[in-house]
């Protein structure tokens, strides 16, 4: 029986302040598992020294594997790059900054090799340092996800083992903006949970602006669930029943002989009226543009550099293996 083999995918964009201390801290909890393995990291189109300082590790680490991408893509294009090269029979998706905890790649090892599970997922029991507004932001966004597309993502993070079958069905996924803990979620699987604290950042800032939340929350309401399109509908119904209601009551005021003083009414009803045909129209646009954007097929990212690895293999669709 062959000893089965992990990958560490590592996305990273102007991280080159404390990446190297980060890589060396997983590196070291990767190699106390005792598998073999491999660590992928994916410089995002840095402008800063990453790029510097992965190949100044290259010779310190034998198992790394980098990939340096044209221009920046975004995190869900780095981890995508990540995942094609992945070759282990378990692939660890996990941030540089060192807030997703290396020493937690040991027991994600262990409840994948030693009880089964398909999908180890790591989720936070305690954010950190976030600004109220950021933490309420979050919440928000993470109910309405769960409301509308039927996955609970409380809580969650990208940091999370995948055994290789689903690497495999991932690669298979067709569309070109990828949502990553979403799809692991739409896949299935077997899957366990391991709660664990944020750590403060060691070096930098986040990045995560309430912009980027917000533009977030979109990309993964509208990748999941065309619930939004039905309140549309919804809406158009609600309309429609106080538009006979209104009417209903001007033709019995009418029948009466009263006289119609309605004039703020007809200016407040159209006002709601215009602003919910605005609303509705922003809402199939998100759609068309997101159809506008998956038609067009370009790919995830491009490849400029590689440090360790054969670029001829990044993209390719391996058909993987049971687990030994």
């Amino acid at each position: 029986m062959s000893t089965p083999s992990l990958s560490v995918v590592v996305p990273a964009y102007q991280e080159g302040t404390g990446l190297a201390a980060g890589l060396r801290a997983i590196h070291a909890a990767a190699r106390t598992t005792t598998l073999p393995f491999q660590l992928v990291v994916v410089d995002d189109g840095s402008t800063d020294d990453t790029w510097s300082t992965l190949r100044a590790l290259e010779r310190e680490m034998p198992e790394l594997a980098a990939i340096r991408l044209s221009r920046n893509f975004g995190k869900e294009g780095a981890i995508a790059a990540g995942l094609d090269i992945a070759t282990g029979d378990a692939t660890i998706v996990m941030d540089a900054d060192l807030q997703h905890p290396p020493a937690l790649i040991v027991e994600l090892v262990r409840r994948w090799r030693d009880e089964g599970w398909d999908v180890v997922e790591a989720v936070k029991s305690d954010r950190g340092r976030e600004s109220f507004l950021h933490r309420v932001v979050t919440r928000a966004f993470y109910r309405a996800a769960a409301w509308l597309t039927g996955y609970d993502l409380q809580d969650a993070s990208d940091f999370k083992l995948i055994d290789r079958r689903v690497l495999v069905e991932w690669r298979r996924l067709g569309e070109r903006a990828t949502f990553f803990r979403g799809l692991v979620a739409w896949l299935g699987f077997s899957r366990t949970q391991i709660a664990f604290d944020v750590p403060p950042r060691q070096t930098g800032a986040s990045r995560w602006s309430l912009g980027a939340l917000a533009g977030l929350a979109v990309h993964a309401v509208t990748s999941f669930s065309a619930l939004p399109l039905q309140l549309v509908t919804i809406l158009g119904l609600v309309m429609l029943l106080l538009a006979v209601g209104i009417g209903a009551q001007a033709l019995r005021l009418w029948a009466e002989g009263l006289a119609l003083p309605g004039f703020t009414t007809v200016i407040l009803l159209q006002l709601l009226i215009g602003g919910l045909l605005m609303i509705s129209m922003g809402i199939i646009g998100t759609y068309v543009a997101r159809i506008y954007e998956e038609v067009k097929a370009r790919p995830r990212y491009v490849v400029r550099d590689t440090l360790g690895t054969d670029d001829r293999g990044i993209g390719d669709r391996p058909t993987g293996g049971d687990r030994s």
